[in-house]
C-alpha cells in the first residue's frame, strides 16, 4: 500500500476508533450519550474501550508501516465488531469500517505473510547469500588477461585491492512499461545475485499502475528461471517459466555482473574478445545456456552500453517469447572507485516496425552491497513504489 493511501486509511480508522469511546462513556456512567438508545453495561463499556485501543493501534501501526501491522488490524476488526454487536441498533454502521479494516489486513497479509513474494524473496536471499563469501583481493595480474577496455573499467571502479565479489545486493527504483504506447509503472526493487559457475538471481519488484499495486518476483537458480506477477499481491497475472525464460534471464544475469558488480566478472564463466579500443565482446555460459553481448566503453573507461541479440521479449501474459536485440545504455555514473560504477540507465528493445526501438525501463541504482552476508538478508525489507527521479 502506498504511503498516501496508508495515511488516508489510517486516519479514517483512527476516527472509527475514537467513536468507540462513546460506548465507554455510556457504559461507565461518565455522561449520558443520546446517540445510544439502550443502556450499556460496565462490562460492555470495557469491551468498547478495548476495541477503541485496538483500532487506534491498528491505525498507528498501519500509518507507520510497522512489520506485521495487519495482525493488529485483523484482531481490532474482530473485537470492534463484537462491541458493535452489543449495541447493533445504534452502531451497525461501524460494520462497514470494520469490513474495510479486514480487507486492508487481508491485503497486508498477502503482501507480507509467509506465502507472499516478500517472504519468499527474503528466504531465498538468505540462503543464497549464506553460501557465498568474498574471495581473495583482486590484483593487477588478475586484470592482465582481460581486454584493455574491460581491465580499465574494473580499475576505474576500484577493483584492485578489494576482495573478489561472490555475491551482491542492489536496491533500485525507476519506471517500466510493456510497449511504447503503454503507461509507465513506477517501481522500487531489490535484487540479490550470486556469481561463479552456478549463478543465481533473485529480483523482487513492487510496482504501481494507476495506483494499483503490482508485485513481481524473478527467480533464476539451479538451472531454471521463473517470473511471477500478482495484482494487489493476491491475483496472479503472469506466471512464466521454461527454456526461453532461462535463456533470457541468463543475458540479464550477465548484464547485472557488468553493470552492478564488475569485479564478479573475474570468476564468471566468460570468454572475452576485444573488438577495438572501446568495444569488447563477452560470451557467457551458465546452466548450458551460452549468450553473448557487446560491451561499449567511452574514453573515460565507463561502460556506456551493453548490447545483446540473445535476449527474449515475453508477451504480455508471459506465455510466448520473441528474440530481439536488447541494450542497456548507461546514463549516469559514480565517481571513480565508487560503488556502483553505473548509477542510472535504461533498458531498450530494438523491435521491428511499427514499434521500432524504444526504452521500456528507466532505472536508478540507489545502493549496491557486495558480499553482504546472510544476516542482513533475513531482515524484513518492505519495498514501496517510488517515483522515478
Amino acid at each position: 500500500m502506498r504511503t498516501a493511501a496508508r495515511y488516508v486509511v489510517g486516519v479514517v480508522v483512527l476516527l472509527h476508533g475514537a467513536v468507540h469511546l462513546l460506548g465507554v462513556v455510556e457504559g461507565w456512567g461518565l455522561a449520558d450519550v443520546e446517540a445510544l438508545s439502550r443502556p450499556v453495561s460496565r462490562a460492555e463499556g470495557a469491551l468498547w474501550l478495548l476495541a477503541a485501543l485496538l483500532v487506534a493501534a491498528a491505525a498507528v501501526t498501519l500509518m507507520l508501516d510497522v512489520y506485521r501491522w495487519w495482525v493488529v488490524a485483523a484482531v481490532a476488526a474482530v473485537v470492534s465488531e463484537a462491541a458493535i454487536a452489543t449495541s447493533w441498533g445504534d452502531a451497525w454502521a461501524g460494520t462497514a469500517l470494520n469490513v474495510l479494516l479486514l480487507l486492508v489486513a487481508v491485503h497486508g497479509y498477502a503482501v507480507e505473510g509467509p506465502g507472499s513474494f516478500h517472504a519468499e524473496y527474503s528466504r531465498r536471499a538468505a540462503t543464497a547469500l549464506g553460501s557465498h563469501a568474498p574471495g581473495r583481493p583482486v590484483t593487477e595480474s588478475d586484470l592482465a588477461a582481460l581486454p584493455g577496455p574491460l581491465a580499465d573499467y574494473l580499475r576505474r571502479g576500484g577493483a584492485v585491492g578489494r576482495p573478489r565479489v561472490g555475491s551482491f545486493r542492489a536496491v533500485l527504483h525507476g519506471r517500466i512499461r510493456s510497449a511504447p504506447d503503454a503507461p509507465w509503472m513506477s517501481f522500487t526493487a531489490e535484487q540479490v545475485n550470486t556469481g561463479g559457475l552456478a549463478p543465481s538471481r533473485l529480483f523482487h519488484m513492487d510496482a504501481s499502475l494507476h495506483g494499483v499495486p503490482v508485485d513481481v518476483l524473478h527467480v533464476y537458480a539451479d538451472g531454471s528461471s521463473n517470473m511471477r506477477a500478482r495484482v494487489l499481491s493476491l491475483f496472479t497475472m503472469v506466471d512464466s517459466s521454461g527454456p526461453e525464460m532461462l535463456r533470457g534471464e541468463t543475458v540479464t544475469v550477465f548484464n547485472d555482473l557488468c553493470l552492478l558488480a564488475p569485479p564478479a566478472l573475474l570468476d564468471a564463466p566468460v570468454t572475452w574478445q576485444q573488438l577495438d579500443e572501446r568495444r569488447v565482446r563477452g560470451v557467457y555460459t551458465a546452466f548450458g545456456e551460452t549468450v553473448s553481448a557487446e560491451l561499449r566503453f567511452d574514453d573515460q573507461a565507463r561502460l556506456v552500453d551493453f548490447v545483446s541479440d540473445d535476449r527474449l521479449r515475453a508477451s504480455a501474459d508471459g506465455t510466448s517469447f520473441t528474440r530481439l536485440r536488447w541494450s542497456t545504455p548507461s546514463t549516469g555514473f559514480g565517481a571513480p572507485r565508487s560503488e556502483p560504477v553505473v548509477v542510472s540507465g535504461e533498458a531498450r528493445w530494438h523491435a521491428p516496425p511499427p514499434e521500432g526501438e524504444f526504452t521500456y525501463a528507466e532505472v536508478r541504482v540507489d545502493r549496491v552491497e557486495t558480499d553482504p552476508g546472510a544476516p542482513a538478508a533475513t531482515r524484513h525489507r518492505r519495498l514501496t513504489p517510488a517515483r522515478a527521479r
